[in-house]
């Protein structure tokens, strides 16, 4: 079956030349984009809806979340804004109520959380282990998230710290080691923590180099809490995009503008634990490639709205409205090292956007308003949040 999404008002399509003199019009046969343009030029198709002038825009590609997780930390998260510094030791709580939690109970919470995402534009999805540091629960989180509708990559992140009972170079032989081999089958990414409080860089760099012997690529959380060697570590070992990188020194932003390495900026993290807000500017400028990515976990930052991440990657980091739509979208597309999401070109996954509001700009402009109208992913349509029963008369 095919699909013409017509009376777009203003088109975000990410190719050379973006559609002029609209309305606009894309045509969607089966699971992929098979025509963008000016809405009169539209080739038939067998069903259609029309947007009424709304914006429609690639859907958001999030490559960077923790939703395989049980338990609530919501009395740290009231602690911390009343005060205290946030720092890495809070994971533990996670990973107790995590291995404490029937897989059913995980599976569950990982359904919900994806499915309210997409609900907001999210359409590709990237998701982490990470709470589970035993080979068993490693694997078991591996498993329900590659076998989770809606979830497009998972990150082993077995290196997220050391758990309680055991010393960092046993838990490292047991990350490199039996670890990595159990859950490779199931993950296409790894994943280290490099920060103070978690993995040093020759930790990390082992971490790295042990997963691309398995085949997988290298990702790395660095630069959250301060300077450090994040950006060096992942760049050095090739890694798709180094995470966090809040905290960067000239050579960091030069590192990242002569590398492949994406920079992939968490602005509602930074937020939610007071650090300043991501160098974006800075990056773009050198010409380094920067992606927006939720971070939605239970600790340090839960939210899967990666509307948010724009708005404040607009109003806190200088980025115009066009750049971070392009970082949340073609960026995150980037720091997954996939060319079929993210734009809404001939050929792509037909992942697409639409607006309550004539323009993008709305998304700056108007932060914490919902203005998810409909989404799309991969052709079919996503379904809209189920409202609040009705009251019944007894």
């Amino acid at each position: 079956m095919s699909l013409v999404i017509t009376g777009i008002g203003e088109l975000t399509t990410h190719a050379d030349e973006e559609p002029r003199d609209g309305p606009f019009a894309v045509v969607v046969e089966g699971d992929r984009v098979a025509w963008t343009g000016r809405a009169r030029d539209a080739p038939p198709a067998d069903t259609a809806v029309d947007v009424d002038g709304r914006a429609v825009l690639p859907g958001w590609v999030d490559s960077h979340t923790h939703l395989v997780f049980a338990g609530d930390r919501g009395e740290e998260f009231g602690q911390r804004v009343a005060g205290r510094p946030y720092k890495p030791g809070g994971i533990q709580t996670t990973v107790d109520a995590t291995r404490a939690a029937p897989d059913a109970d995980l599976a569950a919470r990982l359904r919900r959380h994806v499915d309210e995402a997409a609900r907001q534009g999210t359409t590709c999805l990237e998701t982490k282990t990470g709470y589970g540091l035993t080979v068993a629960d490693e694997v078991r989180a591996a498993r329900i998230a590659a076998g989770t509708t809606g979830v497009d990559e998972v990150t082993f992140l077995g290196a997220h710290l050391t758990p309680t009972g055991t010393t960092t170079p046993d838990y490292l032989d047991l990350v490199c080691g039996p670890m990595l081999v159990a859950v490779a089958g199931h993950v296409r990414w790894i994943d280290v923590f490099c920060e103070d409080g978690a993995f040093d860089a020759d930790a990390a760099a082992r971490v790295l180099a042990a997963g691309a012997a398995r085949g997988l690529g290298g990702r790395v959380h660095g630069n959250q809490l301060g300077p450090g060697p994040g950006v060096a570590v992942a760049v050095a070992g090739g890694a798709a995009s180094v995470d966090h990188a809040t905290h960067l020194t000239d050579d960091d932003v030069e590192a990242l503008a002569a590398s492949d390495t994406v920079a992939t900026l968490l602005p509602a993290c930074d937020l939610s634990t007071g650090q300043p807000p991501p160098p974006a500017r800075r990056l773009v400028d050198a010409g380094a490639t920067v992606a927006l990515a939720s971070n939605a976990n239970p600790g340090s930052c839960y939210t899967t709205s990666m509307a948010l991440c724009v708005a404040l990657a607009v109003l806190r980091s200088g980025l115009s409205v066009p750049e971070a739509i392009r970082a949340a979208t073609l960026g995150g597309a980037r720091a997954l090292r996939r060319d079929d999401v993210g734009h809404l070109r001939v050929g792509a996954r037909a992942d697409l956007h639409v607006l309550d509001a004539p323009t993008v700009v709305h998304l700056a402009q108007r932060p914490g308003v919902p203005l998810t109208a409909a989404v799309w992913r991969a052709g079919r349509r996503v379904p809209a949040r189920r409202p609040v029963p009705e009251e019944v008369r007894s």
